[in-house]
């Protein structure tokens, strides 16, 4: 990934993850954040590692962050514009 993609990586991945690092680890402790999404066959949804891995990304300085880390801001962010293009039409909030 090249210096500018990664900028431009970093910008759209703060910019569609608007949680603290202590907000996602409160989001996570609750019962709704581990009652859903896809196993990822330990018993830990693919969601909620995904979440304890944006908190690594979020807690690191930008020199820190590695290929790997970068990699997965993207797919957190191409996943944050699916989502939000298939929001329900209820009430997003009592939504899963």
């Amino acid at each position: 990934m090249s210096d500018r993609t990664k900028d431009k990586t970093y910008d759209e991945f703060y910019n569609v993850v608007n949680m603290t690092p202590s907000e996602l680890e409160d989001w996570l402790d609750t019962y709704k954040s581990k009652s859903v999404g896809k196993d990822s066959s330990d018993g830990e949804s693919i969601g909620h590692k995904s979440g304890r891995k944006i908190i690594n990304i979020k807690r690191k300085k930008n020199d820190e962050l590695t290929d790997t880390n970068y990699d997965h801001m993207y797919e957190v962010i191409g996943y944050v514009h699916r989502n939000s293009a298939q929001k329900p039409k209820s009430d997003i909030k009592e939504s899963d």
